[in-house]
């Protein structure tokens, strides 16, 4: 197994997932901003003004690639040449981050437009663990796996999510991205304690935190259902369960993910200024 100690070089401060149609703002008055995530299959292409873009960006902040397509826990192989193109987009990019989900979205050679869940079983962890393997082997760097946002349980499950995670962190090296706002979600959906799955999480692990926005709806009961939909300001209950984890994880880069229906940069950067807000107060 490769030495992947590091867990990123973000540095633990706010960063937010980078919009084409925020570039001039970025690039001229980016506070308090201090890094920027990008999808990597919006540049796996040859050229263009996205890799331009991308590469004056990468000459003023550290850049997190976050992946929505290797189906990491997909039944089959990894699909090789999406794994060329991420290999070729990381080498060239030296991004200071990678991430991946824990989900599947493949079957039979069909790519299904979503993140789907996974029972948590030993078998999907010795899957999940080996393409993940693959993974960091190929990129030769460490990469971070993101929870899920969840609408259901699996009864087949025999292990707990956050049990599940620290396992493959064990086997494999891998490093966690926890995000928030997918835990709140999750919490409110499946009927659990919030607070109880973040004191369970294996945060020295953690490399990166995410927070975002997420709409509400009702389930065929009329009882709570929330989606995560990175459509929105994040809310209230989030920033407040972001404060208890990093209370418990000290300093770690926050992002703010804002992919949808995306606001004006002044609007975003008030959010990112809110997470700046919640890492001042940690000791340092």
């Amino acid at each position: 197994m490769l030495d992947k100690t590091p867990l990123g070089n973000l540095p633990p401060a706010p960063g937010v997932g980078y919009k084409p149609q925020h570039f001039s703002d970025v690039m001229q008055d980016p506070a308090p901003v201090r890094w920027l995530e990008i999808h990597a299959e919006n540049y796996m292409g040859d050229g263009g003004r996205p890799l331009a873009q991308l590469r004056a960006l990468s000459e003023r902040f550290p850049i997190s690639v976050h992946g929505v397509g290797l189906s990491i826990g997909g039944d089959g192989p990894l699909d090789q040449d999406h794994l060329a193109r991420l290999a070729h987009l990381v080498d060239w990019l030296n991004p200071a981050s990678f991430s991946e989900h824990l989900a599947w979205s493949t079957h039979d050679g069909a790519f299904l437009n979503d993140l789907l869940p996974l029972p948590y079983t030993d078998a999907t962890l010795a899957r999940v663990a080996a393409h993940i393997d693959e993974v960091q082997d190929r990129l030769g760097r460490r990469m971070l796996l993101e929870n899920p946002s969840s609408y259901l349980a699996f009864a087949e499950s025999t292990w707990s999510e956050t049990e599940f995670l620290a396992e493959l962190v064990r086997r494999t090296g891998c490093g966690l991205l926890l995000d928030v706002n997918n835990v709140f979600v999750s919490a409110t959906n499946l009927g659990f304690a919030p607070r109880d799955y973040v004191d369970a999480f294996p945060l020295d692990s953690v490399g990166e935190i995410h927070v975002g926005g997420h709409d509400e709806d009702a389930d065929d009961h009329g009882a709570p259902l929330l989606i995560d939909s990175h459509g929105r300001a994040v809310a209230d209950p989030v920033w407040t369960l972001l404060e208890h984890t990093l209370a418990r994880s000290g300093p770690r880069p926050v992002l703010v993910e804002w992919d949808n229906d995306v606001p004006a940069w002044p609007v975003l950067c008030d959010e990112a200024q809110r997470a700046a807000r919640a890492l001042a107060v940690l000791p340092r």
